[in-house]
């Protein structure tokens, strides 16, 4: 069995179309993916758009859309950024899938139970 490898772009923010600069993180995380592949590597490669938040709120507002139609259509536009610039990414994410929420919350039920979310201070 080959060691794993995993490669992420940031999950990118909805609050407006793509642009080069999305493009060029996500291709620098191609091309590591590809290498990694070449070298042997079990390699997964995410990439994917974050949909919540103020910003995506206000955009969809301007824009007269309801939020979600809104991300449904820029989040489109990141996906179709993928297949037009040929990413070998194995998987798409959009935070506002089920399958996003039930593993952010299985995370949080986790951490919980092993005491790792409390309220403190922190200062530094």
């Amino acid at each position: 069995m080959s060691q794993r490898y995993y490669v992420t772009t940031p999950i990118y923010y909805v609050n407006d179309d793509p642009h080069i600069g999305h493009a060029y993180t996500t291709l620098a995380c191609d091309v590591i993916a590809r290498f990694k592949r070449l070298d042997g590597f079990e390699v997964k490669f995410l990439t994917g758009t974050d949909e919540h938040g103020q910003k995506v709120a206000k955009s969809a507002a301007v824009a007269g859309m309801d939020p979600q139609a809104f991300t449904d259509k820029v989040s489109k536009n990141f996906r179709d950024l993928a297949g037009v610039m040929n990413y070998s990414n194995d998987d798409f994410i959009r935070t506002t899938e089920d399958r996003h929420t039930r593993a952010c919350q299985a995370l949080w039920r986790a951490l919980q139970e092993k005491g790792e979310i409390y309220l403190g201070s922190y200062a530094g």
